[in-house]
């Protein structure tokens, strides 16, 4: 039985949702998914629905999301379902919600330099088979700063600073760029690479995203195999 994905893109134009989406669309169908394109936010809102499917990708950079639409995308992905994304599509994506932040491990707080800036994604070798076999590699793009749950499993990195700024003055740090992260029963993958759409020209780049889709929505099955826990009331943790 084909696996089953729902992209839901929109929010801020400048991230090229439509086009991303799109490219996502291409690749999960590649691979022999059943995919679902959705331009609104209510697709969130039958928590029934989304747990029978295998992968949520939000495409969605800041806007606003209500709690009856945000509550079942956290329920379901405690229960097995996948998450996966890209750069603020995912982790820049609802600003003012806490609970999204701490499903997703990470949220965007600056791109020193704007976009045009050039640096290397370090992959963490060994960290994970979404990453096995790619080399560092160059991107000209935005660089993002990141503040990062520390219970993400990190697969690459980048050095800051490169443009100077407040920051520069502590020194070089390596932010996460690429990671996973278990919530309850589902697995979480995200990549800091998508400014635009083109930087999926990479190839390392649309790998490693193609290889971060098949493993979050694996997760759902593993999960019911091991009898994984299962989460309830998360309610009460907000």
């Amino acid at each position: 039985m084909s696996k089953k994905a729902l992209i839901v893109q929109g929010g801020w134009d400048g991230h090229e949702p439509i086009q991303v989406s799109e490219i996502f669309k291409g690749v999960l169908e590649e691979s022999g998914f059943q995919v679902e394109l959705s331009d609104t936010l209510d697709s969130f809102l039958d928590g029934e629905k989304l747990k029978t499917l295998d992968l949520i990708i939000p495409v969605w950079t800041m806007g606003q999301i209500t709690n009856e639409q945000m509550w079942p995308v956290v329920e379901a992905v405690a229960s097995g379902v996948g998450l996966a994304g890209c750069h603020g599509g995912m982790c820049d994506a609802f600003r003012n919600c806490v609970q999204w932040q701490f499903m997703t491990g990470g949220n965007w707080v600056s791109h020193p330099g704007g976009d045009g800036v050039e640096y290397m994604i370090n992959i963490k070798k060994g960290s994970s088979p979404i990453v096995e076999g790619i080399e560092d590699f160059p991107v000209k793009s935005e660089q993002y700063y990141l503040h990062v749950d520390p219970a993400v499993e990190v697969l690459a990195t980048t050095r800051f600073p490169i443009v100077d700024g407040p920051h520069a003055t502590n020194g070089q740090v390596d932010v996460p760029q690429i990671w996973t992260k278990r919530w309850g029963a589902g697995r979480v993958f995200y990549n800091a690479l998508g400014h635009h759409a083109d930087i999926f020209e990479i190839e390392p780049a649309l790998e490693i995203m193609r290889r971060g889709f098949l493993w979050a929505a694996e997760g759902k099955e593993i999960a019911k195999k091991e009898g994984a826990k299962v989460y309830e009331n998360l309610r009460k943790m907000f």
